[in-house]
């Protein structure tokens, strides 16, 4: 069983159907999301085994997410329920569908979250990441949870997917997150989450200077503790640096709609892909050859096109992939 655990919110998404004529205010339709959620998903989407570790609301749309993840197969054992209301994450669209995000967060459900019980047996992963561990006091409950499954031997992911209007101080949350480092088996991250946190600037030094910049930084981050460290580069595919070296693959084409939980469906694709080649262990992702991970990234790039390809957080299921 692959364990996710993190926020489960509300994305509230711009009607494509209803744009906004002048002095309106667009039409907003409510969408289940949150990274650690959407990841839970599209695992159960995959193919694989997946329980989903959280605190959600008895709210309407609680129970909505609820039945999200029950759909998709995912075990909702180990989610914690509260009378608190459910996040909800204003989602705006830019025209290359790019999405930007503005939170409501204040006194929310996940906050709430406390330290569980030992995860079930049989549990191989525990991937976490997003919001789930900037805001207090759950981002604390979830950090344990981190450092005790680690150290029993789980294999863990992160994927920090920065939002950055969360974090009040960002030297604090920089130092944290390489605290984390020596728990993780394998961390993955998008170029402009890997730039932020190495303290860089958008187009500060041009393309080249951050792309220097954010290559230091994780070969920096991998000698404190991943056996590897994936990068997403939109549309310019995936690489992966690890013992052996760095591996790259090209993005799969498509037409955007736009890329809510792109980087969700890749976090899973990953995961997935890696429990096929039985390497959901630190010491065999290390081992991984440059045509594994040419198999494993191209899996998640064609992965992350399909949900790429239509409005909100839909990945895909296995036959579609198969297809």
């Amino acid at each position: 069983m692959i364990v996710v655990a993190g926020e489960a919110l509300i994305d509230l998404v711009p009607s494509p159907q209803n744009p906004p004529l002048d002095g309106q205010l667009p039409a907003l339709l409510p969408r289940r999301g949150g990274g650690p959620y959407n990841t839970a998903v599209a695992l159960g989407r995959l193919g694989s085994r997946a329980a989903f570790c959280s605190r959600v609301s008895h709210d309407a749309f609680g129970e909505a997410l609820l039945d999200g993840l029950r759909s998709g197969g995912v075990d909702t054992s180990l989610v914690q329920r509260g009378d608190e209301p459910t996040t909800l994450a204003m989602a705006d669209i830019s025209p290359d569908g790019s999405a930007g995000y503005g939170f409501y967060v204040d006194g929310t459900a996940d906050r709430l979250f406390t330290l569980p019980p030992a995860l079930p047996d049989g549990t191989r992963a525990l991937s976490l990441g997003t919001c789930s561990l900037v805001l207090e006091p759950g981002a604390s409950a979830y950090e344990a949870l981190l450092r005790r499954e680690s150290r029993r031997g789980v294999f863990t992911t992160l994927d920090p997917n920065i939002r950055a209007g969360l974090i009040a101080d960002p030297a604090a949350y920089r130092t944290r997150f390489h605290s984390w480092l020596p728990d993780l088996a394998l961390l993955k991250l998008s170029e402009e989450d890997a730039l932020w946190l190495a303290g860089g600037e958008p187009g500060s030094g041009g393309a080249s200077g951050a792309r220097d910049k954010i290559t230091a930084a994780a070969r920096s981050w991998l000698a404190a503790g991943p056996a590897a460290i994936v990068l997403t580069r939109g549309g310019d595919g995936l690489t992966v640096l690890s013992p052996g070296g760095e591996v790259t693959v090209p993005g799969e084409r498509v037409e955007v709609v736009d890329t809510i939980g792109a980087g969700d469906t890749v976090n899973a694709a990953l995961l997935h892909r890696l429990g096929s080649h039985d390497a959901l262990s630190y010491a065999a992702v290390a081992s991984l050859g440059p045509d594994d991970w040419r198999d494993i990234l191209g899996y998640a790039a064609r992965a992350a096109a399909i949900t790429c390809s239509r409005a909100g957080a839909e990945p895909p299921f296995a036959a579609e992939l198969a297809a």
